[in-house]
């Protein structure tokens, strides 16, 4: 969808799987396993692939496959500004998980501040999906739409006018109010 997302996580977690997935979806492949990042200015890095690697992935009992010769060359990108940063972890090993997406946390790539997400790793979770909607989400961010901040705040707002409707003075039963 036009944001750049790089994933991080221990060797062996899926990442490449989840990019082929994501290949396979229309998505583009710009580096796998060694990426090179620069940074273009206080708010930018741009990734690439250092030559020998590019346009290739390892999957892991395939071995090395050529993405731009499987997939054709809308596949890949030689670079790609950096927007999201999604470190896949394993679920036992999650610290805590922000469970309502208002936590904004930053990762430095570069010295360059960049979004991070971390996501928790499980069989039967379709990553492929989340991290899509992990872009659009982003997209809407960049655009002001803040899907988190905007229902804590409709919660807030019911709680608080349930807490005022709880303090109007009780129904005695006398049959005053009528």
């Amino acid at each position: 969808y036009g944001v750049g997302v790089l994933m991080i996580g221990k060797s062996g977690i899926g990442k490449s799987e989840v990019g082929l997935e994501l290949i396979s979806k229309g998505h583009r492949l710009v580096a796998d396993d060694s990426v090179i990042l620069k940074r273009m200015s206080d708010r930018s890095v741009v990734a690439h692939s250092p030559e020998i690697t590019r346009h290739h992935m390892e999957i892991r009992g395939l071995g090395i496959i050529n993405i731009r010769h499987l997939f054709g060359v809308s596949s890949v990108r030689d670079r790609k500004r950096v927007e999201l940063v999604i470190e896949m972890m394993e679920w036992e090993e999650m610290p805590e998980v922000d469970r309502l997406g208002l936590k904004d946390e930053h990762i430095h790539l570069a010295g360059v501040p960049v979004k991070h997400i971390r996501l928790p790793v499980r069989p039967g979770r379709s990553l492929t999906l989340i991290i899509e909607v992990a872009a659009r989400n982003r997209l809407l961010a960049v655009q002001g739409i803040h899907s988190a901040r905007d229902f804590a705040a409709r919660l807030r707002q019911h709680i608080s006018e349930n807490v005022e409707e709880s303090f109007e003075a009780p129904d005695t039963g006398d049959g005053d109010d009528e």
